[in-house]
């Protein structure tokens, strides 16, 4: 299998196209060369705070110019989600207004009340309060069941690792004595299919490429989809060595994706 036979990538955002604030040296190109040579893409995110319009502007202020559409958040899937499986369900949202953004756009009722809520949805919320974090405590204790955008438990920031979606749901489970009833973001099978759908191609014709072991990699074995590592965010060389389950390939940042591509070679 050669790059050239790649119609579709599937790309993380966080530690792979940028870290905190800025771009990875070469993601840029490598995005440019990848649409230059028509190939198709779909930037896929465990980020669950912000919402598609959000990332669209903040790649921009990189440079980097991704229509919206190719934009895949957990806030975009879980959104859907909650649209297809519960459209007339209400929701609490612990989390900023980028999520209340997607749920929004996707038709779902914000409770008034966490009391009246149907759902807590749960996704990274970094000016976390006690108030909020009380409230969605009083949802679940008020027969909410808990939805989370993801269960990552740490994200690569600008200044080094930060805590993500994982601390808030065990600060909601261990209080509340209710578990997570779903989990949307990668490496589940919802987001898998959320980005081949916008691929429009089988899982055999694409290639995930990501930082993360635990998400990006194993979303991709789960899939029966090609995978390429990342060392540019939370892993290392020696972590995808000693994986039990690990990557086809290891790069040390998107930019080798240039080189590759320039050069013809194949995915080995």
């Amino acid at each position: 299998m050669s790059l050239e036979t790649v119609g579709g990538f599937i790309i993380d955002l966080d530690g792979t196209v940028y870290r905190g604030a800025q771009a990875i040296p070469g993601a840029k190109e490598s995005i440019a060369l990848l649409r230059s040579q028509g190939k198709r893409m779909v930037f896929l995110s465990n980020r669950g705070n912000i919402s598609r319009a959000m990332c669209h502007q903040k790649l921009l202020s990189m440079g980097i110019d991704v229509p919206a559409e190719e934009i895949l958040l957990t806030s975009t899937v879980t959104a859907r989600y909650l649209q297809q499986h519960h459209p007339v369900s209400q929701a609490w949202v612990l989390g900023p207004d980028g999520l209340r953004d997607e749920l929004i756009l996707a038709g779902i009722g914000l409770a008034e009340r966490p009391e009246n809520a149907d759902w807590l949805v749960i996704t990274l919320h970094e000016e976390l309060t006690y108030a909020e974090l009380n409230q969605a405590f009083r949802a679940v204790r008020n027969g909410a069941r808990i939805i989370a955008t993801n269960d990552d438990k740490s994200f690569p920031g600008d200044d080094g690792e930060c805590i993500d979606v994982g601390g808030m749901i065990a600060a909601i489970v261990a209080t509340a004595g209710q578990e997570v009833e779903v989990v949307i973001g990668k490496p589940s099978a919802l987001m898998a299919e959320a980005a081949l759908q916008v691929l429009g191609l089988p899982p055999q014709q694409c290639l995930v490429i990501g930082d993360s072991l635990g998400s990006d990699i194993q979303l991709g074995r789960r899939a029966g989809i090609r995978t390429a590592l990342v060392l540019s965010g939370s892993a290392t060389r020696r972590d995808a060595e000693t994986a039990a389950e690990g990557p086809d390939m290891v790069w040390e940042s998107l930019a080798e994706l240039q080189h590759l591509l320039k050069g013809k070679e194949g995915i080995k």
